[in-house]
């Protein structure tokens, strides 16, 4: 029984991860409209959705393989 391609496929927003997208946007407008530096803000987003793009093309769930590296760090650590 074939499957439909968005039961299978992550979901993405602007080429990244929808969860990281949500997450720069809301970051970049604090930094940018709250604290109203608005060129650190807009660096901020360029930078973050750029390294975001690279790693979704590598690997389009690299945010939940850190967040479990991150939990699981020492596990077999020494």
């Amino acid at each position: 029984m074939p499957l439909h391609r968005a039961l299978t496929e992550p979901i993405m927003m602007a080429s990244v991860p929808r969860s990281l997208a949500i997450l720069n946007g809301t970051l970049s407008a604090a930094v940018g409209l709250g604290l109203q530096q608005w060129v650190a803000g807009l660096v901020l987003w360029i930078v973050v959705q750029a390294i975001g793009v690279f790693c979704a093309r590598h690997d389009a769930q690299f945010v939940e393989v850190l967040a479990r590296h991150l939990r699981h760090r020492n596990y077999h650590g020494c």
